[in-house]
């Protein structure tokens, strides 16, 4: 008795779809790059690909922060502040602490410094910054490059720190000289040529990866077709 069938090994489709997908997964990351390109405290994601990407495919690719400074942009908002060296503030939030470049502060009716969503800058004595009066205006409010906060008395024409902003890295140490700009915005460290050149390969490796699965999956059917006629 005669035995009939196809020895059909499925590796190249399925190496073809892996790789479509981790094309797409590449593009992402740089998409999300670009629409960050203006976002104030944005840092950029850095995709890295595992030695085993063949094996795992979309799972092999993981990403990095690009820790380097931003764009600084004046504002002359006195509770607007950036870092010109590494590092993040501390925020105090209901899910715990929070890290962050973006240092849009504002302040409540108590004298309490906030984040743009509510949350509590901290000190570096690890307690929320709170000034020791509501000063009249804003300008009354100073922050030198450690990050000390001070607030004029106009009654005594003295200034009195309220507190020192945390600045830590990523595993919570203390950064020594944060070199803290008051009146500044930090805009995202993304390049846009850098970002759309490195983008040129994924569509290009994307077609060609569809090209071959569409002749490989037409072959197949050719195949069948034979067989089943």
């Amino acid at each position: 008795m005669l035995n009939g069938g196809i020895n059909f090994y499925k590796s190249g489709i399925v190496d073809n779809i892996r790789a479509m997908r981790m094309q797409e997964v590449l593009m992402g990351i740089t998409n999300e790059n670009v629409v960050g390109f203006d976002k104030i405290g944005y840092q950029r994601k850095i995709p890295v690909v595992s030695s085993f990407a063949e094996f795992l495919g979309e799972d092999a690719i993981s990403t990095i922060t690009d820790d380097s400074i931003g764009r600084l942009g004046l504002t002359e908002n006195p509770l607007d502040v950036a870092l010109a060296e590494k590092g993040y503030f501390q925020i105090q939030t209901k899910d715990g602490i929070k890290l962050t470049r973006d240092g849009r502060f504002k302040m409540n009716k108590d004298g309490e410094i906030l984040s743009l969503d509510g949350g509590k800058v901290l000190t570096n004595m690890g307690t929320p910054l709170v000034l020791p009066f509501v000063p009249e205006k804003l300008e009354d409010i100073t922050i030198d490059l450690n990050g000390n906060v001070r607030v004029l008395d106009n009654n005594t024409r003295k200034f009195e720190l309220a507190g020192t902003l945390s600045v830590v890295t990523q595993d919570g140490l203390a950064v020594i000289a944060p070199n803290v700009r008051q009146g500044y915005n930090e805009y995202s460290n993304v390049s846009l040529q850098s970002e759309f050149m490195q983008a040129i390969p994924y569509p290009k490796t994307f077609e060609a990866n569809r090209q071959l699965y569409t002749i490989q999956n037409s072959n197949l059917q050719r195949a069948i077709q034979s067989l089943s006629s």
